[in-house]
C-alpha cells in the first residue's frame, strides 16, 4: 500500500502503485537499501536520483489545485471525518516508492531494511538525522507508537496490519516488527509504508492546554517531518502547504528533483463543474479532467486558443481500477445473484460510451484490468483450476463452465434481448411485475433502489440506466449529497447502490482482505463496501496473500477474479488508458514522465520565464 502524499490517505487512491509478492533471495542478516518483491529493484544502492526527475529542477513558485466538497479534520490517519487534501505532503514513511516501478520501495526514514527468509519479521534502521519539523529526532518510539495509532484510528489499517504481532526496539535506532504468521511476503513491504507520527506531539497538549487525541478529528495543524508543512488553513475552504527549506531529507536520492513548488494550495469547491470554471478563469493552475464530455467539448475558451492553457494526455501503466455501480448486499433485495445479474443486463455501456463519452472509454472486464492478473478469457486450467477445485462447492458453477463476459448491446437483440433475459432472472428469483411494479412474491416488497452520488457528473450516466430499470418494473431514484454526508453514509453502509472504484496493484496482497474479506464486512468504515461475507472468497484471498512465487500469485489472483466476477457484486463501468490533464502554461516537466502517474506535484516545477508570458505575468 502506497501512502500518497498528494491526496492524503484514501485507501482506494493509495493502492494505485502498491506491490506485494514475488521471489527474491534475502539473507537473514542482509541490510538492504530497498525492498523488492518482484525481482531486483530498478535502482541500486548508489543511485543518485529517479530516472524520471530533473535533478536540476528549480525550486520556487506556487500551484493551486481543486478539491471537491469540504474538510473538517487535519488528522492524517483517522477514518472519521473528512480529512483535508494533501496531508501526505507533511508526513513520511519508513520507505518510499518510485513512480516508475510498482515492485519496490526505497529507504526513506529507514536507512536499511532486513528480514529473514521466512518473512516472520522485518527490521528497520532509522536514519541518523531524520527529524520532525520542530527539530526533534524521529525515534523508534515514534515508529512503535505509529503502528498502535494507525491500527486503532483506522479499521482498514487495523485489518491490513492484523498479522503484526509486536513492534520493539532491538538496537540503536533499530525497530523490529514480528508477525504471527510466516511466508506472507507482503508484510515487510507494507510495514515500510506505515505513516510515522510524532509521539511527543500527539501525546502532548495544544496551545490552549487541551490534551491531543489521535483518535479524534482536529483542526490544529499537526507536526510532520516531510518536505512540506501546513502554512494556512481556511476551514472547509482551502489549505496551503509551504516547502520546508531545511527539510532533513532534501538531499536523499529519493527526493532529488522532487517537491519543487514553494507553496501548494488546495481550494475546495462544491462540485467539479464549479472547479472547472475556476480553472478556466485562472483561479486554479492545474485540472485533472475526469469528464470525457468536457475533454471533447469544453476546452474551446480563449486561454486554450492562445496557448495559455495546455492540454495533455498522459499514458499510465497502472492496473485499471474496477469502477462500477456497487451493490450493498447487506440489503436483502441484493442478496440473490440473479437479481444483481439482472441489473447488469440493464446497463447499456455501448450506448453510454457512444452518446455520453464520445467513445473515449474501454469496458472494465476484470477486477485486475490491464494486467496479467485478470482472469484469462478461457476456462480455468492448470494451477488456477487446482485452486478453484478446493472451493468448487462454494462458488458459482459458471466459474468452471463459462467465461465471464460483460453483457453487451452490440449484435442481435441489443438492449431489448438483455432486458428479456433480465426479467427471466428476476422471475426465477421470485420477483414478478404486479401493477407495473416489480414485486417480491413472498414478501410483497416492491423493488426500489437509490443511487447515492457525490459527483453530479454521474447524474447523466445514472438517468438513462434508471430508465432501463423502469422497463423491468424497478423504481429507482438518485440522491446527490455533499462529500461529508457521502462519507458518513459509506462508513455506516447506508446505501443501496454507489459509484465506486476498487484500485489494484500489479501484485495484490493483504488489501484484498478489506476489499472482500468477511472480517471487514461489518467493520464501520471498511473498504468492503459491498458487504461480502463468503468463506470461499476468504480462502482465495489467503491463496493470494500466501502465494510462494509470482506464478502462484498470478494463478490465485485469476481464481479470485473469476469468482468475484461470477458473483456479480458490481455492474462494471469503464476505464481510460490515459490521464487527462490541463494546466496554465507556467510549469516545466521532465523530458520523460513516470510510468505510473503524471507526477505533477512530485516532479514538475514552476517556470518563471513561461509564467512571465501569461496575462498578469509571473504572479
Amino acid at each position: 500500500m502506497i501512502l500518497s502524499r498528494i491526496s492524503g490517505f484514501s485507501l482506494a487512491a493509495l493502492l494505485l502503485a502498491a506491490t506485494a509478492v514475488g521471489p527474491i533471495a534475502h539473507a537473514e542478516d542482509a541490510h538492504e537499501h530497498s525492498i523488492s518483491l518482484i525481482g531486483t529493484p530498478k535502482y541500486p544502492a548508489d543511485f543518485k536520483h529517479f530516472d524520471y526527475v530533473n535533478p536540476d529542477a528549480p525550486k520556487g513558485g506556487r500551484v493551486r489545485m481543486a478539491a471537491v466538497g469540504g474538510f473538517d479534520s487535519l488528522n492524517p490517519v483517522l477514518y472519521k471525518g473528512d480529512s483535508a487534501a494533501g496531508l501526505g505532503l507533511i508526513y513520511e514513511s519508513l520507505t518510499a516508492s518510485s513512480l516508475d516501478e510498482d515492485s519496490a520501495a526505497y529507504g526513506q526514514i529507514a536507512e536499511w531494511i532486513s528480514h529473514p527468509d521466512d518473512y516472520s519479521s522485518v527490521t528497520f534502521k532509522l536514519r541518523e538525522g531524520a527529524k520532525w519539523h520542530d527539530g526533534k529526532p524521529i525515534t523508534v518510539e515514534d515508529v512503535i507508537y505509529s503502528l498502535e495509532i494507525n491500527k486503532k484510528a483506522n479499521p482498514q489499517l487495523g485489518l491490513y496490519y492484523k498479522n503484526v504481532k509486536s513492534a520493539e526496539k532491538t538496537g540503536d535506532r533499530e525497530v523490529t516488527f514480528t508477525f504471527d504468521t510466516k511466508d506472507n511476503r507482503e508484510l515487510p513491504f507494507i510495514i515500510g509504508q506505515l505513516t510515522i507520527l510524532p509521539k511527543h506531539w500527539w501525546t502532548g497538549k495544544d496551545a490552549k492546554g487541551n490534551q491531543r487525541d489521535p483518535l479524534k478529528t482536529t483542526m490544529e495543524p499537526p507536526l510532520g517531518s516531510g518536505p512540506y508543512k501546513i502554512k494556512k488553513v481556511v476551514p472547509g475552504r482551502s489549505i496551503t502547504y509551504e516547502r520546508v527549506e531545511d527539510y532533513w531529507g532534501k538531499d536523499l536520492p529519493i527526493n532529488t528533483g522532487q517537491y519543487n513548488y514553494d507553496t501548494i494550495r488546495f481550494d475546495y469547491y462544491r462540485d467539479p463543474t464549479v472547479a472547472f470554471e475556476a480553472f478556466k478563469a485562472g483561479s486554479l493552475d492545474y485540472h485533472n479532467e475526469s469528464s470525457s464530455k468536457n475533454w471533447a467539448t469544453a476546452y474551446d475558451f480563449e486561454a486554450v486558443e492562445k496557448g495559455w492553457v495546455k492540454r495533455q494526455e498522459v499514458p499510465v501503466a497502472n492496473a485499471a481500477p474496477m469502477q462500477s455501480f456497487a451493490f450493498n448486499i447487506r440489503r436483502p433485495k441484493f442478496q440473490d445473484v440473479r437479481v444483481r445479474r439482472a441489473f447488469a443486463l440493464a446497463f447499456d455501456f455501448e450506448w453510454s460510451n457512444k452518446n455520453l463519452f464520445f467513445g473515449q472509454y474501454k469496458r472494465v472486464g476484470s477486477y485486475f484490468e490491464n494486467t496479467e492478473l485478470a482472469a484469462p478469457k478461457k476456462l480455468p486450467e492448470g494451477r488456477e483450476l487446482e485452486i478453484l477445485n478446493e472451493v468448487k462447492d462454494e462458488v458459482p458453477p459458471e466459474v468452471f463452465t463459462e467465461v465471464h463476459e460483460n453483457p453487451t448491446t452490440e449484435g442481435k437483440g441489443g438492449l431489448r434481448a438483455n432486458l428479456r433475459e433480465a426479467m427471466k432472472l428476476l422471475n426465477e428469483a421470485g420477483w414478478k411485475v404486479k401493477n407495473g411494479a416489480l414485486t417480491n412474491e413472498k414478501t410483497g416488497e416492491k423493488m426500489q433502489v437509490e443511487f447515492l452520488l457525490v459527483n453530479p457528473l454521474f447524474e447523466r450516466v445514472v438517468q438513462p440506466y434508471m430508465r432501463n430499470l423502469e422497463k423491468l418494473g424497478i423504481k429507482s431514484s438518485e440522491r446527490l449529497v455533499d462529500s461529508a454526508q457521502y462519507t458518513r453514509r459509506l462508513q455506516r453502509f447506508n446505501y443501496d447502490i454507489i459509484v465506486t472504484s476498487f484500485a489494484q496493484s500489479r501484485s495484490p496482497g493483504n488489501e484484498q482482505r478489506y476489499y472482500w474479506g468477511s472480517e471487514a464486512a461489518d467493520r464501520e468504515g471498511s473498504e468492503n463496501l459491498i458487504g461480502i461475507k463468503d468463506p470461499a472468497i476468504d480462502k482465495l484471498i489467503d491463496k493470494v496473500i500466501y502465494a510462494k512465487d509470482r506464478e502462484e500469485l498470478v494463478a490465485a489472483t485469476h481464481a479470485l477474479d473469476r469468482v468475484l466476477l461470477w458473483n456479480d457484486f458490481v455492474v462494471p463501468h469503464w476505464y481510460s488508458p490515459v490521464v487527462r490533464i490541463a494546466y496554465w502554461n507556467r510549469y516545466g516537466q521532465p523530458k520523460t514522465l513516470p510510468e505510473l502517474s503524471p507526477g505533477f506535484v512530485q516532479v514538475w516545477w514552476y517556470d518563471k520565464e513561461k509564467a512571465a508570458k501569461l496575462p498578469g505575468g509571473a504572479k
